[in-house]
């Protein structure tokens, strides 16, 4: 069974679609004990990441969350909450993925919010088996993780390269949203749910 965390802040229809279509069984919750003994947990996240932390503070989730060791995969702001720093609401995480959130900067032609279709390169790991090089995912976001160790697969904003997709032991995050990203999204998520 997959755990999807309630908080009020998730794409939850997106993600319940593209699990309904790997033929997953889920469930929504908010429950610390439903959440402890899901075989994988999925923390989604729309909105800002301030606002994220105090919601999961709220339920008591934050302690909940890093203690697991089953496969989580976080999206979004669901990522943007396992960094350790946010600048967004200048937030402190949970401090599972070694690197800081920070605002994209904006220049001539770029815009932020950076929303849309981008490149993913450098991509590592079991989470992006059969997805083509160079293969595009939906993003949508105005703060990203600086790359660092934990970094499995990067984008670019403009000329600067920013973290897609990171891991830490049983932890994945994506700053893209799989569950909008078409075939490849798709395939990252059965991916996941054969970690």
């Amino acid at each position: 069974m997959i755990a999807i965390i309630d908080y009020d802040m998730g794409n939850i229809r997106s993600v319940e679609n593209a699990l309904r279509r790997a033929g997953a069984e889920w469930i929504l919750t908010s429950d610390p004990d439903t959440i402890r003994r899901a075989d994988r947990v999925i923390l989604p996240g729309v909105g800002h990441c301030g606002e994220a932390m105090t919601r999961l503070r709220e339920r008591g989730l934050t302690e909940v969350i890093c203690s697991l060791r089953r496969p989580v995969l976080g999206i979004c702001v669901g990522m943007q909450v396992m960094c350790r720093h946010s600048e967004e609401g200048d937030t402190e995480c949970l401090g599972l993925f070694d690197t800081r959130v920070r605002r994209l900067p904006e220049s001539p032609g770029v815009k932020v919010p950076d929303m849309g279709w981008c490149r993913l390169s450098n991509t590592e790991g079991r989470l992006f088996e059969g997805v083509a090089r160079g293969a595009y995912a939906y993003f949508v976001h105005s703060y990203y993780a600086h790359t660092c160790s934990d970094t499995i697969a990067t984008s670019r904003h403009g000329d600067m390269l920013i973290s897609a997709a990171l891991k830490w032991e049983n932890f994945t995050g994506t700053q893209f949203h799989p569950e909008k990203s078409g075939d490849v999204g798709q395939q990252i998520i059965r991916n996941f749910l054969e970690l």
